[in-house]
């Protein structure tokens, strides 16, 4: 017998089907799922744009979920956490699969740490998280649990490179995933343990392509054959395997000369590393009359005198002169979506108020 859990509290599929639970999200998706509806309501996190609502039918969640499972050779009766917030479509969808391929559910809160609460004697065989889960994860006692999780899959936002570094170390089966709502979650895996890049291996049933900006085109037969335009600058290395190199909505032209953010956030990731520097941060471009946008680091947290004086002669020393940072701004917080990740366009509005 399959069963979900949550908030101390075991229900059957039978139960949830016949609706004998107390109402929640997840509890709610689980009922209208086993009782066949064949049409929902996926919402974007917003971390990227402006949120927004995208109608999904049944058979196209379920081919999504099967092509996960067969990839991750998920099996009935094996355990999935829960532990991503289900008002998303990334949340929803590790229900959508664990019910297709009926896998017993454990339901956590979104938290940053959520296997700070979780029964040590569960074993979770399959698990999804965001990027500041993983991190504080990590930085806690029960960074070792990750690794007896058979499945992970990491997605929502690029992994810092500090974080890429730290789970070398282990030997499950690791994945970043690249997706995106409209997609209905991801299209593309990279084992994190193994990788030396940002090649993505493009998972069976989607073909991959790009437009004249150099941005991936996505489609599917699940998906209706229509072509989903992106905003991902990738390099194709084959018809199932990409390079990403990071967003065109946020390249910055500076006097005309073009820098991808997240190019340049690899390389001060290192610098990061080698300063024993913890804080998270990002490149963006700000308004400029002379240049059209400049290069600016923007930090989480404050940094000594000494910190920034050493970060600055290191990123002059790394980076081009059109690369290096015009300036670096220290905010005491970032601003996050609900799903945990940085909203940067609120974060970068705090920099006027500095």
């Amino acid at each position: 017998m399959v069963w979900l859990f949550e908030n101390g509290k075991t229900y059957s599929f039978d139960q949830l089907q016949k609706g004998h639970y107390e109402k929640s999200i997840p509890t709610d998706f689980c009922n209208a799922w086993l009782n066949g509806k064949t049409n929902f309501e996926l919402q974007t996190s917003g971390s990227t744009g402006i949120p927004k609502r995208i109608n999904a039918k049944r058979q196209q969640l379920i081919a999504s979920a099967n092509i996960t499972a067969r990839f991750l050779k998920l099996e009935a009766n094996q355990t999935a956490l829960v532990c991503l917030d289900t008002k998303y479509s990334a949340g929803l969808m590790m229900l959508g699969r664990a019910m297709e391929v009926e896998m017993n559910i454990v339901v956590t809160p979104p938290e940053a740490n959520p296997l700070q609460a979780l029964d040590p004697a569960i074993q979770v065989d399959f698990a999804a998280f965001v990027p500041y889960q993983i991190e504080a994860i990590l930085k806690s006692p029960q960074h070792e649990k990750l690794n007896t999780i058979k499945n992970l899959i990491i997605g929502g936002a690029p992994l810092s490179e500090q974080t890429k570094v730290a789970l070398q170390y282990f030997t499950n089966n690791m994945y970043a995933t690249y997706g995106m709502t409209e997609t209905l979650t991801h299209i593309a895996l990279q084992k994190i343990n193994e990788a030396t890049d940002n090649t993505f291996q493009v998972l069976p049933g989607f073909d991959v392509g790009t437009d004249v900006r150099g941005c991936l085109t996505v489609k599917a037969i699940h998906l209706g054959n229509e072509v989903i335009i992106t905003n991902d600058l990738v390099e194709l290395i084959s018809k199932n395997q990409f390079l990403w190199l990071g967003r065109i909505d946020g390249v910055i032209n500076s006097g005309g000369v073009k820098i991808i953010p997240e190019k340049v956030e690899a390389v001060v990731a290192t610098i990061f590393n080698k300063l024993n520097l913890l804080n998270r941060f990002f490149i963006t471009g700000l308004p400029n009359a002379q240049l059209g946008e400049t290069v600016t680091l923007v930090v989480e947290g404050i940094l000594t005198k000494e910190q920034t004086e050493s970060l600055r002669q290191n990123l002059s020393h790394t980076l081009s002169r059109y690369e290096n940072p015009k300036a670096i701004y220290c905010l005491e917080k970032f601003v996050y979506t609900n799903s945990g990740k940085i909203n940067r366009p609120e974060t970068i509005l705090l920099i006027g108020n500095k």
